[in-house]
C-alpha cells in the first residue's frame, strides 16, 4: 500500500512517502512543497508576462524517487503537472492554470565533468544547474558549452527542453547538437534512458522506446516536414532520427528530465568581440552577406582571416532604445553587427585586420566601430546585447502588456526580403518595434512595442501574417524558445491541424493521463 500525506512547517508543506510494511505505515520525507500564495507567487509568471497563473502547490524534489511519487500520485487523480525551470522562458511555458509546479531547482547536481584525450568533454548534469555556473566549472577544466543561450541564469534542463540556443549557433548549433543522452521519467513513473546512436526511428517513424524496466513502449512519429532552417517549434521528427531528440524540445510535455549528457568542445583560445556600426541599413546587410560567406563551413576557428562565431543585428529603432543606457552608440548609426571569433597571439592581428577591411569595404567607419580585446572591454560589450531584451521585458510590464516577440527564422536567401516585410508592415501600422538577433541563422527577434491594448491587438494581427509569410519561405515560428501557450496558432500554420493531433496523439502515447505540460505546444483540448 502507498499514499502521500503532507506536513505543516514554517517554509510550507513537507511532504511524506508512505510505504506499508505489513501491518505497519513507514514514513519517508521526500521533499518541500509550497503552497502559501506569497511562498509561490514568483512560479505562476516568465518573462512572457502572462497573467493569471494559479496552481495548489510547488513541489520541490530532489531524488528520482521523489519526482516518481508525485507523477505517479498525480496521474491517478488527474491533476495537472506544470515543470519549471529558472522562469526566463518568454511563451509562457513556466505559468500554471491549476494544478500543482514541479521546480527541478533542487535537483542541480553536477555528476561529472571529464576531459577527453581529444581535446573535448564530457559532463552529465541533472537539470537544475544553472547554466552560467555550469560554464564557470567546465571552463576550469579547459572546456567549452557551445550552445551560449542568453539568459546564463537559465537551467540546463530547460535548454534541453526547449532546444535552446543563443548568438554561436551561427556557428555551433543547438543544445540539440551537444546532448549526447537523457534520462526521462514519465507519468506513469517509468523511466527511460537512452544514449545517442542506442535507439533510432524505423520505418514508418517508429520508435520501439526502451523502458528501465525492461518494456518497451512503441512510439509514432508525426509526419510532417520540418523546415530546413534553426527550428524549436513542436516535436521533433524526422526519418531515422535518434530517440534521444524525441525528448529535447518537447516543453515539459512528454517528460521529465532528470539527467543530462552533454557534449563539451575544447576551451575557446581567446575571442575578438567587436560592435560595428553602418550609416545605412543596406550596407550592414551588405556585410552580413560577406561574413556569412566567409565564416560558414569554416571549421578552422584559429584562422587569420575573418570566420565569426557569432554574427548579430541591430535595426536603427533598436539602437535607439540601447542609447537610453548607453549614450556612447553613434548618433548617426542606423544599424550595427555584432560578432565575435576565436583568436590567439598568433593570428589577433590578422584577424583584426581583416575584419577591419570588410568593414570599410561595405562603407562602414573604423572610427565607429567597438573592438574588445580584454575581459572587462568583452563585458562591456556584451552589457549592450543583453540590455537591449531586459529593456524590453521592462518597457512591457511598465505598460502592462503581454511580449509580442517573434522567433521566426527563414531560410538564408530569405532574411533581407523579411526584414522589408517587417518594417514596412510596423511602420504602416505605427506600431513602435524593434528588430535584432541572430541574423548569422537568418533568426531575427521582432518585439513589437504596445503602449495599450488597442496596439497589442493591432501587433497580434500583424505577428499572424509575419507567421503566414516567414512559413511560405520555408521557415519556421519558433527557431529557440518554443511555442509554450502564447504561440499555438503559429504551429497550426506551420504544419496544419493534422500535424498538431498528430503532436496530440505522440503525447497520448508517453503521456496517458494527460497531466504534463498542459495547454503547452498545443491547447489542451485536443487532448480529449
Amino acid at each position: 500500500m502507498h499514499q502521500i500525506i503532507v506536513s505543516p512547517t514554517e517554509k510550507g508543506l513537507l511532504v511524506f512517502n508512505l510505504f506499508s510494511d505489513g501491518p505497519f505505515f513507514n514514513a519517508y520525507p521526500i521533499m518541500l512543497t509550497k503552497n502559501d500564495p506569497n511562498l509561490i507567487a514568483s512560479y505562476l509568471e516568465d518573462y512572457s508576462n502572462i497573467s493569471g497563473g494559479f496552481c495548489d502547490a510547488v513541489y520541490f524534489p530532489e531524488t528520482e524517487t521523489d519526482i516518481r511519487s508525485i507523477l505517479t500520485s498525480s496521474a491517478g487523480k488527474k491533476i495537472p503537472i506544470t515543470l519549471t525551470g529558472a522562469g526566463t522562458g518568454v511563451t509562457g511555458g513556466r505559468v500554471p492554470f491549476g494544478g500543482s509546479v514541479l521546480s527541478l531547482e533542487k535537483m542541480d547536481k553536477i555528476e561529472e565533468i571529464k576531459a577527453l584525450p581529444t581535446g573535448e568533454g564530457i559532463a552529465v548534469v541533472q537539470p537544475g544547474v544553472i547554466l552560467q555556473d555550469f560554464l564557470q566549472k567546465i571552463d576550469e577544466q579547459g572546456l567549452f558549452y557551445p550552445p551560449d543561450p542568453t539568459e546564463k541564469t537559465s537551467f540546463l534542463g530547460g535548454n534541453v527542453a526547449t532546444s535552446a540556443s543563443g548568438a554561436r549557433s551561427f556557428k555551433f548549433g543547438t543544445a540539440r547538437d551537444y546532448v549526447s543522452g537523457l534520462r526521462v521519467m514519465l507519468s506513469n513513473g517509468e523511466m527511460v534512458d537512452i544514449e545517442r546512436g542506442d535507439v533510432t526511428a524505423g520505418k514508418g517513424r517508429t520508435i520501439g522506446l526502451p523502458l528501465v524496466s525492461g518494456g518497451i513502449i512503441d512510439v509514432q512519429l508525426p509526419g510532417y516536414d520540418m523546415p530546413d532552417v534553426k527550428n524549436a517549434a513542436g516535436y521533433y521528427a524526422r526519418d531515422g532520427m535518434d530517440a534521444v531528440d524525441l525528448f529535447i524540445g518537447q516543453e515539459g510535455t512528454l517528460g521529465v528530465i532528470t539527467r543530462i549528457s552533454l557534449r563539451l568542445l575544447r576551451r575557446l583560445h581567446g575571442l575578438l568581440d567587436c560592435y560595428a556600426f553602418f550609416r545605412r541599413q543596406e550596407d550592414a546587410l551588405t556585410f552580413v552577406r560577406k561574413a556569412r560567406a566567409l565564416s560558414r563551413g569554416n571549421p578552422d576557428l584559429l584562422t587569420g582571416s575573418a570566420n565569426a562565431i557569432s554574427l548579430e543585428f541591430f535595426d536603427l529603432n533598436a539602437l535607439q532604445l540601447l542609447r537610453e543606457r548607453h549614450k556612447n552608440i553613434p548618433k548617426d548609426a542606423a544599424s550595427a553587427l555584432y560578432f565575435e571569433q576565436e583568436i590567439s597571439k598568433e593570428n589577433e592581428s590578422d584577424v583584426m585586420d581583416a575584419w577591419a577591411g570588410l568593414i570599410t569595404e561595405c562603407g562602414g567607419s573604423l572610427d565607429d566601430t567597438w573592438f574588445a580585446q580584454t575581459a572587462k572591454d568583452r563585458d562591456e560589450l556584451m552589457a549592450v546585447r543583453h540590455d537591449l531584451p531586459d529593456m524590453v521585458n521592462e518597457y512591457i510590464k511598465r505598460h502592462k502588456q503581454t511580449k509580442i516577440g517573434t522567433d521566426i527564422a527563414v531560410g538564408l536567401d530569405n532574411i533581407e526580403e523579411m526584414i522589408g516585410y517587417y518594417s514596412r508592415l510596423l511602420t504602416e501600422a505605427d506600431l513602435r518595434y524593434i528588430i535584432f538577433g541572430h541574423i548569422g541563422d537568418s533568426h531575427l527577434h521582432v518585439n513589437i512595442l504596445p503602449k495599450d491594448s488597442a496596439e497589442h491587438s493591432k501587433g497580434k494581427k500583424l505577428y499572424e501574417l509575419f507567421v503566414k509569410k516567414a512559413v511560405s519561405l520555408g521557415g519556421t515560428v519558433s527557431a529557440e524558445h518554443g511555442i509554450g501557450k502564447l504561440k499555438h496558432p503559429y504551429l497550426e500554420v506551420m504544419y496544419g491541424r493534422g500535424g498538431v493531433e498528430e503532436m496530440a496523439h505522440l503525447k497520448k502515447t508517453l503521456d496517458p493521463a494527460c497531466i504534463l505540460g498542459l495547454d503547452n505546444i498545443f491547447p489542451k483540448e485536443m487532448l480529449g
